[in-house]
């Protein structure tokens, strides 16, 4: 089975300032259903620190709704706020969730979030090299401008170089 990165980048959100995924999300994708996922989970809990995997607050879950519309509490919506895992409680799953299908889907996360990794990487290098760029602009400017106020204070002196010239602009009249 071949899954689309683009929809699994989708279901990446940042909670906690880390990159996480919600356990619906991760069931979809699985095969099964989120209560079989979390029962799993459940079972194996030392497989799963804080780090790994965590339930959302009630401020965060509302946000959440709020960002993705899921649907509200009571008939039909969830009862509990749900889980969600980062990279290494995604990675965690395989080892809880046997299947082939749980397989091809972790190799398909792993890619996602490794591609999201190298981004971050490259975006941090192109910030760096723009302001290393910057500083030595601004100090480059500052010389030009420097030496363009020298050039300006002589010929106000009368600079015998200057003498005679037309301005550039300007024109003669014959």
């Amino acid at each position: 089975m071949e899954f689309k990165l683009e929809c699994i980048n989708e279901m990446i959100y940042i909670i906690r300032g880390q990159k996480v995924m919600l356990d619906s999300d991760l069931a979809k994708l699985y095969g099964v259903e989120t209560k079989a996922l979390n029962r799993q989970v459940r079972r194996n809990l030392i497989r799963f620190p804080e780090d790994f995997m965590f339930q959302l607050t009630k401020e965060e879950y509302e946000s959440l709704k709020c960002q993705i519309g899921t649907s509200k509490e009571g008939r039909g919506g969830k009862q509990k706020h749900p889980l969600v895992f980062t990279e290494n409680g995604v990675a965690m799953l395989s080892s809880v969730l046997k299947s082939d299908q749980a397989a091809l889907v972790n190799i398909a996360i792993m890619r996602i979030f490794t591609k999201l990794r190298s981004f971050r990487l490259l975006e941090k290098n192109l910030v760096n090299r723009i302001n290393r760029l910057e500083s030595s602009t601004t100090e480059v400017f500052k010389i030009v401008f420097e030496r363009l106020d020298k050039i300006d204070h002589s010929d106000r002196a009368g600079d015998s170089l200057s003498k005679g010239r037309t301005k550039i602009g300007i024109s003669r009249k014959a």
